[in-house]
């Protein structure tokens, strides 16, 4: 794909783009990212947003100048063209695809942005970790497999609270944090127990253990992994079928969530907000001023409703008398 359009034919896509989802019964998730420097983002992003939308893709894609970073869903016959016109284009050429099949769109809508970062660290643009330059060492899902085991490892979880809550890799040290921005004055804060430990950082698709690996080297930590691909791509793996992998994996999509350990080991970690019982249904509160995200089983939405705390149905229901 080139910034002026010069290398897609607009024909090709308007004939092979299904007319309707009705007519496509087979549809595919992507999620991808690639680092590469892009001189002109606002030109690129024009030319993405109207590819997109020409193949009725769905999703949320974030441009800038220092690459792409995506996920859509659309048909099949939809998804392979894109991701034709991405791997001809030499500039994301090398970028890896993670797919999964879908009976239709996760997405509401799409929504392609331009953005100064596809990732933001909390940092300022002198301090910013450009992955190109510098990160840690990737491990393939066999390779990471194997390191799980090192007793002296430390295995850092590099999402949000709210995603390691519903599931995380066995013994991971989850930062209670609410944003990824958080992670450099967490680490920083933490510095002294991590000195010295071979460190493995994890994220849902990679694209962020980029950064924070390589925000972690640039720190004075000297043995840095991240696992390449992601727990996408590891609980793909036939050899690892997402061994030692607890719970499921959070996705930013209609989906939730999806299960990653395929072997019989597989265990739900997280707990209803009410009961304490197993549950990995996320849901938000029903008091919109809340709209707190919690487990609730479907039991005790069936006795309570979508609250987190009797105190959000007590306002929701004087709400209701208030407008009696």
């Amino acid at each position: 794909m080139s910034e002026n359009l010069s290398s897609v034919e607009p024909n090709t896509i308007e004939n092979h783009a299904p007319e309707s989802e009705s007519d496509a019964l087979n549809f595919e998730v992507l999620l991808y990212y690639h680092y590469f420097p892009l001189a002109d983002a606002e030109a690129y992003f024009r030319v993405h947003r109207d590819l997109c939308q020409r193949l009725a893709l769905r999703g949320r894609v974030l441009i800038g100048s220092e690459g792409l970073n995506g996920t859509v869903s659309g048909p099949k016959a939809a998804t392979e063209i894109y991701r034709r016109i991405l791997q001809t284009d030499p500039r994301t050429a090398a970028m890896d695809f993670k797919i999964d099949p879908s009976e239709g769109h996760v997405f509401r809508k799409l929504s392609v942005k331009l953005r100064p970062e596809i990732v933001t660290l909390g940092l300022s643009p002198e301090e910013d970790i450009d992955p190109n330059q510098l990160t840690g060492q990737h491990l393939k899902p066999e390779d990471w497999a194997a390191a799980l085991e090192d007793p002296d490892a430390v295995i850092i979880d590099g999402r949000n609270n709210y995603e390691s809550a519903i599931g995380h890799f066995h013994g991971a040290i989850c930062p209670d944090i609410d944003n990824f921005r958080d992670f450099p004055a967490w680490l920083r804060e933490h510095a002294d127990e991590l000195r010295g430990k071979k460190i493995l950082t994890y994220c849902t698709g990679g694209i962020r253990c980029e950064k924070l690996s390589g925000f972690l080297l640039k720190e004075g930590f000297d043995q840095v992994y991240q696992l390449e691909g992601g727990i996408v791509s590891y609980g793909k793996n036939q050899a690892t079928r997402g061994r030692s992998f607890d719970g499921l994996c959070y996705v930013f999509d209609e989906r939730v969530a999806v299960e990653v350990n395929q072997t019989d080991t597989h265990r739900i970690v997280s707990r209803c907000r009410h009961c304490d019982q197993p549950s990995a249904r996320y849901r938000n509160c029903r008091w919109a001023p809340c709209n707190d995200q919690i487990f609730l089983c479907e039991s005790c939405e069936e006795t309570f409703g979508k609250f987190c705390s009797e105190s959000c149905r007590e306002k929701v229901a004087a709400t209701a008398i208030d407008t009696v």
